[in-house]
């Protein structure tokens, strides 16, 4: 019933996947979005995956080796991690990755990055990275970081795909939108370094006020939202080496650096 539903979908809502090689002419910047123990870790915490899953391990293994190819070449990075206080619940969600605890780490593949000079890290206590990166003073993070490393594409990467991923993904397109990210002109959403959780029908059913969450197909629909905001924003999906002002918010194959 599931691989029918998706295929169903990808009827529906065809999407058009290719490979980006990121040029060295121009500035390029890595967002990683909650790769914490929290929520790829089996067992970690309240909304950590139960048991090992595909997904989230094809997340964690291709953001390290993105990781890893930012940092040799000393390219800008930068890291989101959930971090709640205990008096301070996130509705709806039940508690989870407190400040402090081991769930709102990097998971053990990512963490070399807090060694990294290139790596900026910022725990965040909201969906939203770009709004978790607001200082008291009104000064934000995110946005200092852009502009001090004059970047121009930013590839974003991460779980869950349609939460966290997304809330800062729409954040960043409308700061970009109205000027306050310059110089960014490109955001690349890579479908291969994101994932999603999976709470299938079967077992919500048996906890009263829970709502289904299938892995695959919310996956693919917010995707499919991400590939059309894209087309209606900008007016093109296509990335092209030979033009330094393409706009991509797109899913991707491959991702490579020159």
């Amino acid at each position: 019933m599931a691989s029918h539903t998706i295929e169903l979908l990808k009827n529906e809502i065809p999407l058009e996947q290719e490979s980006v090689v990121l040029a060295e002419d121009t500035v390029n910047g890595l967002v990683l979005v909650d790769i914490i123990n929290g929520f790829c870790i089996v067992g970690a915490g309240n909304l950590a995956p139960r048991e090992p899953n595909r997904q989230i391990s094809e997340m964690i293994n291709e953001s390290t080796r993105l990781a890893k190819l930012f940092c040799e070449k000393k390219l800008p990075v930068m890291a989101f991690l959930d971090s709640h206080q205990p008096n301070k619940p996130e509705d709806p969600y039940p508690p989870h990755c407190i400040a402090g605890t081991h769930e709102s780490n990097l998971v053990p593949e990512l963490n070399w990055l807090e060694n990294e000079t290139n790596v900026t890290i910022r725990r965040k206590d909201c969906f939203d990275g770009y709004v978790g990166s607001i200082e008291e003073d009104g000064s934000n993070v995110f946005v200092d970081w852009v502009k001090k490393n004059r970047i121009k594409t930013v590839v974003v990467v991460g779980v869950c795909t349609d939460i966290c991923v997304l809330d800062f993904v729409c954040s960043t397109i409308s700061a970009k939108n109205h000027g306050l990210l310059k110089p960014l002109e490109n955001v690349v959403v890579y479908s291969h370094a994101c994932a999603t959780f999976n709470f299938p029908l079967e077992i919500a059913t048996n906890i009263k006020g829970s709502l289904a969450h299938p892995q695959f197909s919310t996956f693919y629909i917010q995707f499919a939202g991400v590939y059309a905001s894209c087309r209606s924003v900008y007016g093109q999906r296509t990335w092209s080496q030979d033009s330094k002002r393409s706009v991509v918010w797109c899913s991707r194959q491959s991702i490579n650096l020159l």
